[in-house]
């Protein structure tokens, strides 16, 4: 079985070949490694070409759609590039009771993008969570490892600035 690309890998296969390498250097190329060199390659590539994926199952001696089952089981795998930053609001019980849908909205609007969603110029990925851990301060979201309390949508201008993609 062949990975079907979900997205145009821009890197030329020579790219891809020469940072697998390093990533392989690290390891022995035994099977119970297969997370830890997602891992590793979603960090360098920021989500996993199908490319990548080639390269690993040759390295690993593991099927292609095991890989593939592997990446697509576990949320943390991205099989499409993400943004630069990825934001991610909150869904859970404290920040949907104050108010998370209308923050949700109000950067989905200013994004141009659904949750689920990079920007066409790769600037940010736009996610939702089941909690962020920061419920006292409801309702929250966070652009990379920043987390941004008692968010409004007057709030949301403020942090996004002026990039407003449906203006």
């Amino acid at each position: 079985m062949e990975v079907i690309p979900l997205a145009t890998d821009t890197l030329t296969k020579a790219d891809i070949q020469d940072k697998m390498k390093e990533i392989f250097a690290r390891h022995k190329g035994e099977k119970h490694e297969l997370i830890t060199v997602l891992q590793e390659t979603q960090e360098q590539f920021r989500y996993l070409p199908a490319a990548a994926m080639k390269e690993i199952s040759a390295f690993l001696n593991v099927s292609e759609s095991t890989i593939y089952g592997v990446s697509t089981f576990y949320a943390q795998f991205k099989l499409t590039p993400l943004g630069k930053k990825v934001i991610r609001v909150c869904r859970g019980t404290a920040c949907h009771v104050r108010g998370s849908g209308k923050v949700l909205a109000e950067v989905e609007k200013r994004l141009g993008i659904q949750a689920g969603e990079t920007t066409a110029d790769l600037e940010y990925t736009l996610e939702t969570v089941a909690c962020i851990g920061a419920c006292a301060l409801a309702p929250t979201m966070t652009i990379d490892n920043e987390t941004y309390g008692k968010m409004t949508t007057k709030k949301v201008a403020e942090v996004l600035g002026d990039y407003n993609k449906s203006a």
